[in-house]
């Protein structure tokens, strides 16, 4: 049998992407395969299981067929391959993608692949702009899963603002673990020559590939002016890449959770750019909701994250954890909200002030929402699931490592995607919202804005890069709790990256198939000074040459 020339296969895997239909009001996949194929064709098969594609809303019982990192065919026909998956009883699902996972380790991808995680990025804390380049070259042919990363808006303030330098930056968001030593990211106000320097540093992240930029602006509401996060904003809209932001008042009030919210949304649609608002699952939240899914009716691309747990994570030294902020305007209390992991005691204002002066940046939980609250986010339309993955220490070492060395960290590290689905047992989430939420809405967002590596993950359809996992949804649970943080997942019988068995019955396999989530490094910068004299001649009619402009410490006009 001669094998079919590639325009003939790129003919037969368009033709069978258009044929869609329509059935009783819901979109299904047809996918009978044209011509049988030899078994010789198929690198890997997994056989009789529930295939389910949020895009087309597929869901059947079939066979898929991988070859060369791609899947070739979906059908109920017998196939047979050089390996084989029997997936009788489970479920066959795109690759599940964290967009906010700040275990960027071999450790962490190992933990991420127990709980089913394919590709992870971090939009939140991401790395310093002049390290992109390194930072995705450290992980090339040695990562277990596919892997990403914002440029930095806090780590351009620490070079900036701090002068922060060294090989450590190339470790991306553990970087700020040191860079958070010092204290002008957070509270300095630049001047205008700063600001445009901390502007060039993020460009530089950009024209290196990074798939968009991460602000952790509700770290640093006192240094960053409304004029300073508009302008961040700019320079990912020139490259029509999404801002990820901690939004300034997060953790705040049911009111200034949304004002926050706000500013990010306000300026993405004012510049005609993405934006993703990160774990919005705060007081307020069904408003932030509300707001998203309006504006994603009329056709905007910007979108929400949720983690299912109660808890959410940060360092000692976050300025909403202060007692000013904490015990003064929100009116909490240390004894009941924060708890030390290490310890699994929780502070008293003694004990927090004096691990302050010890240790700033150390890792603690804030309880913050009602439990109750947690299963209720899931069923949120259009949403992505983002665990926000602090890891434990040690943050770097072999993948290996016996996990019981690990230290302790907040249990969404490891069991974010396995408190999804038993979330979804317990409380009957229909099974194909959970898998959109998931994989495919973060992959549609993103790819949506231009990143074809997320064009072809997220989906299981013909000619999609073959990210899947395979897991019984009776069975497939966390074990990560807030005592034993780093425990992983339980249930997954196979976890499938760019077509290569990377585990399987919950074992980890020795295959380093991740491949970089990311842009084209590009010749030129983008990069667009502010200047007093280019906004007067845009924005007014005849300015005074002495006006001070936004940037600066003016004030922030």
């Amino acid at each position: 049998m001669l094998k079919p020339s590639i325009e003939t296969k790129i003919e037969m895997e368009t033709l069978m992407k258009k044929q869609r239909y329509i059935l009783t009001g819901t979109f299904l996949l047809s996918v009978m395969s044209a011509v049988p194929a030899l078994a010789q064709d198929y690198d890997l098969v997994i056989n009789n299981g529930r295939v389910m594609d949020p895009e087309t809303l597929y869901d059947d019982i079939a066979n898929v067929g991988i070859r060369d990192g791609r899947i070739v065919a979906i059908t109920k026909d017998e196939l047979t391959g050089a390996e084989t998956v029997d997936a009788t009883g489970h479920i066959v699902a795109p690759g599940f993608i964290d967009t906010h996972f700040h275990w960027q380790t071999p450790i962490g991808y190992r933990v991420g692949l127990r709980d089913g995680l394919t590709s992870s990025m971090d939009f939140e804390a991401g790395c310093a702009g002049s390290y992109i380049a390194a930072w995705y070259e450290a992980r090339a042919g040695v990562s277990h899963a596919n892997y990403g990363c914002a440029v930095s808006h806090e780590l351009a303030r620490a070079v900036v603002l701090d002068g922060a330098e060294g090989d450590f930056l190339v470790n991306g968001p553990i970087a700020a673990l040191e860079t958070r030593k010092k204290s002008g990211w957070s509270v300095t106000r630049p001047t205008l020559e700063q600001g445009n320097a901390i502007l060039e540093e993020i460009d530089k992240g950009l024209q290196a590939g990074a798939p968009g930029i991460g602000s952790t602006v509700g770290y640093m509401r006192e240094g960053v002016s409304s004029r300073e996060m508009f302008e961040v904003q700019k320079v990912g809209a020139r490259y029509g890449r999404p801002t990820g932001a901690h939004t300034r008042y997060t953790l705040g009030t049911d009111t200034t959770e949304n004002n926050g919210a706000q500013e990010l949304i306000a300026n993405a649609l004012a510049l005609g750019a993405p934006a993703m608002v990160l774990h919005f699952n705060n007081p307020g939240w069904r408003l932030a909701q509300q707001m998203i899914v309006e504006l994603q009716e009329r056709g905007h691309n910007i979108w929400g994250e949720i983690y299912p747990y109660a808890a959410g994570s940060t360092t000692l030294n976050a300025s909403f954890l202060q007692p000013d902020s904490w015990i003064g305007q929100l009116g909490n209390r240390y004894e009941d909200t924060v708890l030390d992991p290490v310890t699994n005691e929780y502070y008293t204002l003694e004990t927090f002030k004096t691990d302050m002066a010890a240790n700033p940046t150390k890792p603690i939980v804030v309880f913050k929402m009602p439990a109750e609250d947690a299963p209720k986010w899931l069923t949120l339309k259009g949403v992505t699931v983002a665990s926000d993955a602090l890891p434990p220490e040690p943050y770097f070492g072999p993948w290996d490592i016996p996990l019981d060395q690990l230290g302790n960290t907040h249990p969404r590290a490891a069991g974010t995607r396995g408190i999804t689905i038993r979330f979804g047992r317990e409380n009957n989430i229909p099974m194909m919202q959970l898998m959109s939420i998931l994989s495919y809405n973060a992959a549609k967002h993103l790819g949506d804005t231009g990143l074809k590596a997320m064009q072809e993950r997220g989906r299981i359809q013909t000619g999609m890069v073959a990210d899947i996992v395979v897991f019984d949804p009776e069975t497939f649970t966390d074990n990560s709790t807030y005592e034993k943080g780093a425990v992983p997942s339980t249930g997954m019988k196979a976890v499938i990256v760019n077509g290569q068995v990377a585990l399987r019955d919950d074992k980890v396999l020795p295959v380093f198939a991740g491949q970089p989530i990311r842009f084209e490094p590009e010749d030129k910068p983008r990069f667009e000074p502010i200047s007093v004299e280019a906004w007067n001649a845009e924005f007014s009619t005849g300015m005074p040459s002495d006006f001070t402009g936004a940037f600066p410490a003016d004030g922030g006009n």
